[in-house]
Parts: C-alpha cells; sequence; structure tokens
C-alpha cells in the first residue's frame, strides 16, 4: 500500500498494531489496510468489540474527572495510543488548566500524531517508551520536566496491562512505578478479560492477536484485583467497566459484562 504522509518511514505498515486497531474501532483515521482487517476480523468474532472500546474511553473520561476533582494535576497515561477526541489532556485541562499530562505509548505512530495534537501545549508532551522500563520512563527529562513526583500523579494504564504476558511480571512493573509515586497519588488501570465471552471466541481473536507485536492476556478478576494490591481501592472497587461510577443511570444496560474488561482506581497511601 502506499505510505500516507504522516507515516515516516521507520513505521512498518505490513503489520496491523494494537494502538492502530483500536484508533480504528474508536473512529480515528491513523490506521493502515492491515490494522482494519485485523479488526474486522476481532469483530466478526466478538461483535461487541466496538462497544468494549467505547467503554473504555467512557471510562477514561470518567476516572479523569474523578482524580481533577479529587485534587490531582499531574497525570502519567502509559500505553496512551493514538489521540482521538477526548483525550486526557483535554479533559484534564478542561477542568483544570493548570494540569499537565505526560503520554507514553510504544507505537511511533502514537507517539508522533500526539506530538502533532499536543503542539503548542506546554503542559502536555508525549514520549515513545515501553512501560516494560520503568525506569527508563520515569528518568525520562520529558516526564522529568514536567511532572513533580514529590507531588500526587495520578497514573493511568487503561487498555495496556493486558498486552504485557506474565513473564514480564506486570504486578512487578506496576510496583516499581508505584514506588515512585508520593502519597495521595492514584493508580487507575482498566484490562480485558474473557471471563464473560465463550472459549471459542476467545482461542480465535486471541490467535488474531497473536499477528501483533503485542499479543493480548486474558485475566480474570482476581488476577487484575492483584495488580491493584497496596492501593485503597476507590469505590466502587473493581468492577465492569461501565459500572465505575455511571455518570447518569442511562449510560448503563443490562449487560455491562459485554465490555469485556473490568476497571478500577487505588488510592496510593
Amino acid at each position: 500500500m502506499d505510505r500516507p504522509e504522516w507515516a515516516s518511514g521507520g513505521i512498518d505498515i505490513d503489520r496491523p498494531s494494537a494502538a492502530r486497531v483500536y484508533d480504528y474501532w474508536l473512529g480515528g483515521s491513523h490506521n493502515f489496510a492491515v490494522d482494519r482487517e485485523l479488526a474486522r476480523q476481532v469483530t466478526a468474532v466478538v461483535p461487541d468489540t466496538a462497544l468494549i472500546m467505547q467503554a473504555n474511553r467512557a471510562f477514561l473520561h470518567r476516572a479523569v474527572n474523578y482524580l481533577v476533582g479529587a485534587g490531582i494535576r499531574q497525570f502519567l497515561d502509559i500505553g496512551s495510543g493514538i489521540p482521538t477526541l477526548g483525550n486526557v489532556h483535554e479533559v484534564a485541562q478542561n477542568a483544570a488548566p493548570d494540569a499537565r499530562v505526560v503520554y507514553v505509548d510504544v507505537d511511533p505512530v502514537a507517539v508522533a500524531h500526539s506530538r502533532h495534537i499536543l503542539s503548542g501545549n506546554d503542559r502536555a508532551v508525549a514520549i515513545q517508551e515501553d512501560l516494560r522500563r520503568p525506569e527508563q520512563i520515569l528518568a525520562h527529562p520529558d516526564v522529568t520536566g514536567l511532572l513533580d513526583f514529590r507531588k500526587p500523579i495520578g497514573l493511568l494504564l487503561l487498555a495496556v496491562l493486558h498486552f504485557v504476558p506474565d513473564h514480564d511480571d506486570p504486578a512487578g512493573i506496576l510496583a516499581r512505578f508505584v514506588d515512585a509515586l508520593a502519597p495521595g497519588s492514584y493508580l487507575t488501570i482498566s484490562h480485558g478479560t474473557a471471563d464473560r465471552i465463550s472459549d471459542e471466541a476467545v482461542r480465535h481473536s486471541l490467535e488474531l492477536f497473536q499477528r501483533t507485536p503485542t499479543p493480548f492476556v486474558s485475566r480474570s478478576r482476581t488476577d487484575v484485583l492483584r495488580l491493584l494490591a497496596g492501593s485503597e481501592l476507590v469505590e466502587p472497587g473493581l468492577v465492569w467497566t461501565p459500572l465505575w461510577r455511571p455518570e447518569h443511570p442511562d449510560d448503563l444496560d443490562d449487560h455491562p459484562e459485554r465490555s469485556a474488561a473490568y476497571a478500577g482506581m487505588g488510592r496510593i497511601v
């Protein structure tokens, strides 16, 4: 396929990317034919996939608004993906213009487009780094230049930990990030699960994601709850994504498990 102007020569346009597939599901334009084909194949197996992605995005909005209301003015969004309408900086700075945001993603398209959007915003930056390298992220000059780790920070890892295999020790990675945060900080996560999806659908959808550099790992509620260990859970605890502090009763349907993801937030003490 022809390479679009915004895709640098270092970007592989022949292999699907989880970030670009997510962008497609959210209605974005920074994806390639190979990403769209994978998205269509996954949706054919799990028809609620677009709903799942939208539910996660809505959770991000509610979580950021909650954190701003709790006094948080610094955000570290790891696995931020390709920016679409309603990014963390837009939500946070709309409520608190002094809010500062650092986006981190391993996908070069996500980072390049983030930097383009953030041009002229001196309170938000984007860096390319792997979440499995906490020390490199925490010591990055763009991170230390914008965030003050002596003060509370909202650490966000939404729809990204399910791309970290068990052998990379996701709980240990989180612990290294949390150890760097000041008391009063918050850890917010959402994590995909196959708890309520048929085994055959799960098997096939996971096989499809093996084509990406970041294969999907489903975890149970118990497994995801362990990732929040050491923090004080904010009510209502770890729940299906739409059940986390919905803004209006009409936002819910009778089957929140269709979101196929758990969401939770913990306060660091």
